[in-house]
């Protein structure tokens, strides 16, 4: 995704990705929270669709639409904690970073990966592969963040009953959002993945000095 609403993801070293592929394979589950204002991301209201989400569900038809019994949040047992590190782990290895202009010739355009992508195309692929391990459709969101260089980026968000859980290709991390350093902007509605809600993000982002 670009600067309109991705930024350009850089191809890890072998040693980089090892590491943090360790690391997220190790992750401890998000213990229950005493504050729960702080574990999920505030919504505002509906949004603006970003242009390659609109590209794709005009593409993918059944893949977007309003959830007929949409859940709220999903039990966030051992088993599913699990689940997010292995999908979050194999699709990160399984996909080289590549961007649209490069891949497709054009600003901005969101598909499954085919072994080349940008980061939507990842968060794509793992919502995707939740949604077959039987995760519900209106707890994994597609959400557009800054980086703290200023960059657009895209995740995708898991809505546990532990709070909102981002899976990420760029750190290769599964973290709570409020531990990852993105400023959050906008993602899909749980009542239906067509439609987009802007989020309220107040935490102070640092911006790299360039």
């Amino acid at each position: 995704m670009k600067n309109q609403l991705l930024g350009r993801v850089v191809l890890p070293s072998i040693l980089a990705f090892s590491v943090s592929l360790g690391a997220s394979l190790g992750a401890a589950m998000p213990a229950h929270a005493s504050n729960v204002a702080n574990v999920f991301t505030p919504e505002t209201g509906q949004t603006s669709i970003p242009m390659g989400a609109a590209q794709f569900c005009a593409e993918q038809v059944g893949e977007c639409g309003r959830n007929a019994e949409p859940v709220a949040v999903q039990a966030l047992t051992d088993a599913r904690w699990q689940q997010l590190l292995r999908i979050n782990a194999e699709i990160n290895a399984a996909v080289i970073p590549v961007s649209d202009q490069d891949l497709y010739n054009t600003v901005e355009y969101w598909a499954y990966p085919q072994g080349y992508g940008d980061c939507e195309d990842y968060a794509l692929a793992k919502r995707r592969d939740l949604i077959a391990l039987g995760w519900p459709p209106s707890t994994l969101l597609i959400t557009v963040v800054r980086q703290t260089n200023g960059e657009g980026h895209a995740v995708l968000t898991v809505r546990t009953d532990r709070g909102d859980i981002v899976l990420d290709n760029l750190r290769g991390r599964v973290d709570m959002w409020n531990d990852t350093p993105y400023l959050y902007l906008k993602r899909q509605s749980q009542v239906n993945s067509a439609q987009w809600v802007g989020l309220t993000d107040h935490r102070p982002l640092k911006i790299a000095v360039r």
